[in-house]
């Protein structure tokens, strides 16, 4: 009985070993390191929030840096407030993600990108029952087609770049391109899009050293950030509840900390993290060991994610009652 009860526990110690064995032998593409110092990174939506706090820490970094943005105005304010920070100056470019032309114009002058930041993103809070589509038409247009514009334009001069060291897209989604929320019907379809082109997207550059990266933020404190607020529905803001906020230049931290090491998902705090565990799918994962927490975690994160679903729907549920009885 001593013998086989210590058989049993060997063997429970040593499956967890093995499955870390048999995940590093197959998680693929394998590990990278993607260095900025001295290359060339593009930054889209470079002009404010995430994209400014971004092209200050590339800077930093040693990178040469170039942001693109609608407005010329607000990208000379973040050039100086760049080159008063750092000392360093940024290439500016003003263009619109959905004009194609204007884009590929921009990225001609720009010269061939080392690391590219497609971070353009709109977002206008509301019911898809109420909401116009022209609103839904700007979303798609400016977050889903603007990024295709982006990596259009810039691929073939990436494809053939004379610098062969690891080159990296990284396309910014959010947590809402890993979850639906309410209100946010059009903002996630454009952010859920953005993960099938990156899965993709992967696939077809890798033989070109190209490493694609999915980041997904959450609520952050931005200027766009702050007349979302006012707008949401209030269900959105009842659901949303408790779930705080970041900073720019910490989720710029975050992003370029993935993009470094060549994350293909790069959550930027704890809850992001079980997002990115309960909805790993078949995208690709270069850690070994964070394949690992995907496959033991997966079970325990879906109780949670059903949980989370539960209190939404009751809130939900309450938030209609009480809309009946006035």
């Amino acid at each position: 009985m001593a013998d086989l009860n210590l058989a049993f526990i060997s063997l429970v110690l040593l499956l967890p070993f093995a499955l870390l064995l048999f995940l590093y032998l197959i998680v693929r593409p394998r590990p990278v390191r993607i260095s900025l110092k001295s290359r060339h990174v593009f930054i889209t939506g470079g002009s404010s929030g995430i994209g400014l706090a971004l092209a200050h820490q590339a800077a930093t970094e040693g990178a040469r840096v170039s942001i693109l943005a609608r407005s010329l105005k607000k990208l000379e304010e973040a050039k100086d407030a760049i080159r008063l920070s750092t000392g360093i100056d940024v290439a500016v470019y003003a263009a619109d993600v959905r004009d194609y032309d204007a884009i590929l114009k921009a990225v001609d002058e720009a010269g061939p990108i080392d690391v590219l930041i497609v971070n353009q993103g709109v977002f206008v809070p509301q019911e898809l029952a109420e909401q116009e589509l022209d609103e839904v038409k700007f979303m798609l247009d400016v977050n889903l087609l603007g990024t295709f514009n982006m990596i259009k334009a810039a691929l073939p001069a990436m494809k053939n770049r004379v610098d062969r060291r690891p080159a990296s897209i990284a396309l910014m989604s959010s947590q809402a391109g890993q979850v639906g929320i309410y209100g946010y019907t059009a903002y996630s379809a454009s952010k859920f899009g953005i993960r099938g082109l990156a899965e993709a997207l992967q696939q077809e550059v890798i033989g070109d050293d190209i490493h694609v990266s999915l980041i997904f933020p959450p609520d952050t404190d931005t200027p766009g950030f702050a007349e979302e607020q006012k707008k949401r529905p209030e269900l959105t803001t009842i659901i949303a509840a408790g779930g705080g906020s970041m900073k720019p230049e910490l989720v710029a931290k975050k992003a370029f900390n993935g993009i470094k090491s060549g994350s293909f998902i790069i959550p930027c705090n704890f809850e992001g993290t079980l997002l990115s565990i309960a909805t790993a799918g078949l995208s690709p994962q270069r850690s070994f060991f964070m394949a690992f927490i995907e496959v033991v975690g997966a079970g325990v994160i879906r109780i949670v994610a059903l949980c989370f679903q539960w209190v939404w729907y009751g809130s939900i549920e309450k938030w209609h009652a009480q809309r009946n009885r006035t």
